[in-house]
């Protein structure tokens, strides 16, 4: 199935919306969005390359690291890549982007680097025409982050963390950050 961002998008905010009304629930609705900038996809699902984790001109030692982290089986080779990925957080989430199970996630903006690419993911449109460098630029598109942010029920509520100066211009406005 191909997901489009702005699916994936409208399908969180519905599902904080929906389940905003469960008072009788204890604990509150937390939706955590996490990017990792710059992996790609196939580490993720697949774990080590086979062409990287044996090829001298990258890696100092193939013996040992094919040791650590070479299983025949992708499925345990991405856990022994990234075990905290595949036993916690895949348990409590959703993935999506695994393009060998048909689960395209693709960005439509034509620079394919951080600061558009994180824009159409929190406003799941492109903005070529505004958007266009890393700059350190206020966003002039209002993210799903303050969309949340402005909802009475989670007004104050919503905060970003990162490690990217260029977050806080980037992400919203009138929310706590910890960036």
């Amino acid at each position: 199935m191909k997901y489009n961002l702005k699916h994936i998008l409208l399908t969180g905010v519905l599902l904080c919306v929906g389940l905003s009304g469960r008072s009788q629930e204890k604990s509150e609705l937390k939706i955590v969005l996490i990017t990792l900038d710059g992996l790609r996809w196939q580490e993720l699902y697949s774990g080590a390359d086979p062409k990287l984790i044996t090829n001298k001109e990258y890696v100092n030692d193939t013996i040992g690291l094919k040791k650590e982290f070479w299983r025949s089986d992708e499925v345990e080779r991405r856990k022994v890549l990234m075990p905290f990925f595949w036993n916690t957080i895949e348990a409590i989430g959703q993935l999506h982007g695994n393009r060998k199970e048909g689960s395209k996630v693709n960005l439509t903006n034509s620079m394919w680097f951080s600061y558009p690419g994180y824009n159409e993911i929190l406003t799941g449109v492109a903005d070529d025409a505004r958007i266009h460098s890393n700059n350190k630029i206020d966003n002039p598109n209002r993210t799903v982050l303050e969309f949340i942010n402005n909802s009475r029920k989670y007004k104050g509520k919503v905060a970003a963390f990162g490690s990217w100066d260029v977050f806080p211009l980037l992400l919203m406005k009138n929310v706590q950050e910890s960036l």
